[in-house]
């Protein structure tokens, strides 16, 4: 699945088109590496994300297509 996909999807970021513009602003961190909106998410990625004050640096337990907003939480788990 496609990185700014699944941000939208796990609710970590609001908006795809938000997603898209702070990869394409190198704000998105996969595994220490700038990453653009098409990279692949893998499971074990660790994804970091620079937006406010302090970077949000999180752990892909699963990628699925859809998500619930129950749910959305279970697909990561924060790290730090």
């Amino acid at each position: 699945m496609r990185l700014d996909k699944y941000l939208k999807i796990t609710r970590l970021i609001k908006r795809r088109t938000v997603a898209n513009e702070a990869c394409d602003a190198g704000r998105v961190l996969v595994n220490e590496k700038i990453a653009r909106a098409s990279y692949d998410v893998k499971v074990g990625d660790i994804i970091t994300i620079n937006l406010g004050q302090k970077p949000l640096k999180v752990k892909v337990l699963s990628v699925t297509e859809y998500a619930t907003k129950e749910n959305a939480a279970e697909n990561y788990v924060v790290v730090e």
